[in-house]
């Protein structure tokens, strides 16, 4: 295939963010992050991939979402070795170096974008981030990677949506965001479920009031009501707020396969998502970051559905799904954002 900017997706990662270690036995394994990697090549989309190595992202960067005392903590600890955060999040000796590649990754990838080098930056980092707030670490995140690259682009003047497609809450995005008009923050979840946040009432509060979409899932949910999700509720929301860049916190734990999550939507339906959603901004200004997702066969199958619609291309393992629950909570979503019955 003949590659242009339009057609070319660079992905970013670093090795140190496959030696963040919380155990044996944790969920959230450096196994998916070389899962995830296996996808990609598995798409065999050639030179339309390009890889690039994650630097360090500067503190500087990450106390504009962070408090200076959680990074620092963070830094003891992995530097004592590591420690548990609380009983899921779990660090050790190379966590906080990952943690700062984790973030650089976005970080790098706007700038590479901004260049021209690309017209998707996809950071395959780890660890996830979503679930971190502020103040709090939390849900296997240290920091919160979306929110830092949101929080530098809304400071350069951009209008940023952020859609959430892990089949957790990101709730650390959304306080991260709560009040602030400069960035659009959507989550597609299973409600309700960890970590108990994300009902559709939570729509922001003062300036930032209704720039806040919860679409709270029922356990079972197939693609066909994600996608009337994204159509006839989402998207209204979206193209009203005119993003300039989209930022995709996708987790793959939304997918059948996956041992944490009940939901039912395969890697056909993540590809049918993405493609939809990229078109929202144009070329050079669509990043993704990877979130969750604990299955390590949905893991390859999904990412290299992802890469593929990320280029233009159609590579998909498995079928949509279609014929689950969740019609009456996206009708919740429309009457509450758009005044619709």
């Amino acid at each position: 295939m003949a590659v242009t900017r339009s057609s070319r997706l660079l992905v970013s990662t670093h090795e140190l963010c496959e030696l963040h270690d919380p155990g044996a036995h944790h969920p959230e394994r450096p196994k998916r992050l070389e899962a995830v990697m296996l996808g990609i090549r598995n798409a065999a989309l050639d030179e339309a991939v390009g890889w690039v190595e994650a630097p360090q992202a500067e503190i500087e960067m990450i106390t504009k979402v962070h408090s200076v005392d959680l990074v620092r903590q963070l830094e003891a600890l992995s530097e004592g070795g590591g420690g548990a955060i609380d009983a899921d999040t779990i660090v050790s000796a190379n966590s906080a170096p990952a943690a700062l590649r984790a973030v650089g990754a976005g970080l790098d990838l706007i700038e590479r974008l901004d260049r021209g080098e690309a017209s998707v930056g996809w950071a395959v980092i780890r660890p996830p981030g979503h679930h971190a707030t502020p103040t709090t670490q939390m849900g296997f995140c240290l920091f919160n990677n979306v929110a830092v690259a949101a929080r530098h682009l809304a400071d350069r003047g951009e209008r940023v949506a952020v859609v959430d497609l892990d089949a957790h809450h990101g709730n650390g995005t959304q306080d991260a965001f709560y009040d602030d008009p400069r960035v659009l923050f959507v989550s597609f979840h299973q409600y309700p479920w960890y970590p108990y946040t994300g009902h559709p009432t939570e729509i922001g509060s003062g300036p930032g009031e209704r720039a806040n979409v919860n679409v709270a899932l029922p356990a079972g949910t197939t693609g066909d009501i994600y996608r009337d999700a994204l159509e006839s509720a989402v998207g209204p929301v979206l193209e009203q707020f005119a993003p300039t860049w989209l930022l995709l916190s996708i987790g793959f734990d939304a997918h059948r396969r996956d041992p944490l999550t009940d939901m039912g939507i395969t890697s056909a339906d993540y590809a049918d998502l993405v493609g939809d959603l990229l078109p929202l901004v144009p070329p050079g200004r669509r990043l993704m970051f990877l979130e969750g997702g604990y299955d390590l066969q949905a893991l390859t199958d999904s990412s290299a559905a992802v890469a593929a619609v990320a280029v233009g291309e159609n590579h998909r393992p498995e079928k949509p799904t279609a014929g689950g629950p969740g019609a009456s909570e996206v009708a919740t979503v429309r009457q509450i954002h758009l005044d619709v019955d």
